[in-house]
């Protein structure tokens, strides 16, 4: 397969732990040199010693709260004129809690608007107009199979992610008549620290989440998301769903005793 990726700027939000860092090691194995955010700076830091050691290439890491625009205000200020992002890869996200709507927390319906919703557009906001003045492209959303089927509990989690695949289609849009590019990677069940936040830390329960069967790992989605930047500049993936074999909804998992 021919690299399209090689010296190419990325630029990816969570990158720290989890699909973000997997992402982050994939693209720099493509020769790509990378620009990586998150809140664990510490976590970054060290990422970015073994990525440019490994690969050659160079990482800047900055230390950025996506839900507060004056901070991505400030890290895109950073990027110089020479470090035009390429490829902006939206990954940032979170679910937190797993309650009945009437039920659900305040903080936990913040966390998650804050983050996957409204982060997601402060730090495109920065980004996808010098895209628009190069002409040139790739913003890559971190979706999710729930922003297609709702499942019990899901309910604010569920809407952020459909949110994020109405933005995702709107921003294409938004774009005809340019040769930016805009597509979303919308994984399924997925085993990262994602369900041990979700349940504010209960490593026991989050485990079980994924007992009988085998759930994607974070080397599977950022497969996913490197093939979908790696396309000719004339193609344009739109969005790809990502399942275990073993899953064909939110609720359809075949769990069979090990």
């Amino acid at each position: 397969m021919t690299n399209r990726l090689q010296n190419k700027r990325v630029l990816i939000t969570g990158a720290s732990a989890g699909f973000g860092q997997a992402i982050a090691r994939a693209f720099a194995a493509q020769g790509a040199h990378l620009v990586l955010w998150a809140r664990r700076l510490d976590r970054l830091q060290s990422l970015k010693k073994d990525l440019e050691k490994s690969n050659g290439v160079e990482v800047r890491v900055q230390q950025v709260d996506i839900r507060d625009r004056t901070q991505v205000h400030a890290a895109a200020a950073l990027l110089g004129r020479d470090e035009a992002v390429d490829v902006l890869v939206n990954n940032a996200g979170l679910a937190s809690g797993l309650d009945p709507v009437h039920e659900g927390h305040l903080e936990d319906w913040d966390a998650m608007i804050d983050t996957n919703l409204k982060g997601l557009l402060y730090v495109t906001r920065e980004i996808l107009p010098t895209m628009v003045a190069r002409d040139e492209g790739h913003v890559i959303n971190i979706g999710s199979v729930a922003g297609y089927w709702i499942y019990p509990k899901g309910n604010v989690y569920n809407a952020t992610k459909f949110a994020v695949r109405a933005l995702t289609e709107a921003m294409s849009v938004d774009l005809f008549g340019t040769r930016v590019r805009v597509s979303s990677v919308d994984p399924g069940a997925a085993e990262t620290e994602f369900s041990k936040v979700r349940l504010h830390g209960d490593e026991e329960r989050a485990k079980k989440l994924y007992e009988g069967y085998q759930p994607l790992a974070a080397d599977d989605v950022a497969d996913a998301v490197v093939y979908v930047a790696n396309t000719p500049p004339h193609v344009m993936i739109t969005r790809l769903v990502i399942t275990p074999t073993a899953q064909r909804s939110p609720t359809l998992i075949d769990r069979k005793t090990k």
